[in-house]
């Protein structure tokens, strides 16, 4: 097992700026996410790809390409990796004050205030917004200090009046997670995502992290907000979205290479999860990319 991280992660931008920026342009190939959270809001912007979204309660697939805004605190693990295939990713974090509460109390502050709340939820956009903000994010680099923060504001402001987005964690999770429970919380999805592919009982992920199966139960339902089999099948549901959106397989191979071993359960379930059979998810999923 990985060594874990403190669930609490340190945000320390550059000499002579108050906003964290950074690109990255290379694969991934070391690294594995993991579940963390920080005071500052965060805007991500993946150029191209796909991959899986895990904020707070919320878990789905995303394909070609990412805008997310994440607001202050809210636990949420990285969105790429070697696999995602991405072209680039680049990372925005600032201090949910960083510009005051007077200035925010503005009447022209009035929007970007709104954002920020809703952003406590996560948000994905979409559509124009993505594709004309995305470019604008990856510029932020090539700027000095000073215009580099006014180029912030602007997007944020673009952010705020947009329509094209959706509230990612809107069920909302306990957000005062110890290190001591992020650790075993880190166990636990590191040990899901390695094996979800199998069945997995309750006695051994209990015994994973040294727990009764009734204590083991009660904790995860309360950190997580959902049960240990709900978050399990939803893990396996996103892996399956992302079959279904990038690989010829049949509907039956996806079922069974995404942990499941009965086909009418998965259909069901798959359907509980994103409104859709896997068949209509397919042609919706490839008419929106084509």
């Amino acid at each position: 097992m990985k060594s874990v991280r403190p669930s609490f992660e340190k945000i320390s931008p550059p000499f002579g700026s108050s906003i964290s920026v950074k690109r990255f342009s290379e694969p991934c190939s070391n690294r594995r996410p993991n579940w963390h959270f920080h005071p500052e809001v965060e805007l991500v912007y993946v150029n191209g790809g796909s991959g899986k979204r895990h904020i707070g309660n919320h878990l789905s697939y995303f394909g070609n390409g990412e805008l997310i805004f994440i607001g202050s605190n809210l636990p949420h693990y990285g969105f790429t990796d070697r696999l995602s295939g991405n072209k680039s990713e680049t990372v925005v974090q600032m201090k949910p004050d960083l510009f005051g509460d007077t200035f925010l109390e503005l009447a022209e502050m009035a929007e970007i205030d709104k954002l920020l709340e809703r952003a406590k939820m996560g948000l994905s956009f979409h559509g124009t917004t993505r594709e004309t903000l995305g470019s604008r994010i990856e510029k932020l680099l090539d700027h000095n200090p000073f215009d580099r923060l006014l180029e912030v504001l602007s997007i944020i402001q673009a952010l705020a009046v947009s329509k094209e987005y959706s509230i990612l964690n809107a069920q909302g999770l306990v957000l005062e997670i110890s290190t001591q429970d992020n650790n075993k919380i880190n166990k636990i999805y590191d040990f899901v995502r390695d094996n979800f592919t199998r069945s997995i009982a309750l006695e051994e992920i209990s015994d994973l992290v040294s727990m009764t199966e009734p204590a083991f139960c009660r904790y995860f339902k309360k950190i997580s907000g959902k049960t240990f089999t709900r978050f399990v099948n939803e893990y396996r549901l996103v892996h399956a979205s992302k079959l279904l959106a990038e690989k010829p397989f049949s509907i039956t191979e996806i079922c069974y290479q995404s942990g499941f071993s009965n086909f009418s359960h998965f259909n069901k379930k798959f359907k509980e999860f994103s409104g859709r059979n896997p068949s209509a998810y397919r042609k919706q999923f490839r008419h929106l990319v084509a």
